[in-house]
């Protein structure tokens, strides 16, 4: 079984979009489940994370099996042009939280 869970930003972020992008965003993120979505895994200091392309758009997250159940975790979304910057920022902006 998988589950689907969104962060408030990557909610957000999608209602943020024009009825199109918004429908294909929605459907990529559902296509996770079958292995049928452009999915790519993260290297250097995004290791663990993947990514999901949508047009434009790409959607971080990450995969976590818990209890016979697969979870689909979308933790961040943004265009293309600044998703890995901005979300590098926020796991730094965490992790010195965490401290």
């Amino acid at each position: 079984m998988t589950k689907f869970r969104q962060s408030p930003q990557v909610e957000h972020f999608i209602q943020s979009l024009a009825p199109d992008p918004k429908k294909a965003v929605r459907a990529g993120i559902k296509c996770i489940a079958n292995h049928s979505s452009d999915v790519k895994h993260l290297e250097g200091d995004l290791t663990g994370w993947q990514r999901l392309r949508v047009q434009n758009y790409r959607i971080i997250f990450k995969e976590i099996h818990r209890d016979g159940t697969r979870i689909i975790d979308c933790v961040y979304a943004n265009r293309r042009s600044i998703v890995y910057e901005l979300f590098r920022e926020l796991l730094k902006n965490q992790l010195l939280k965490d401290n």
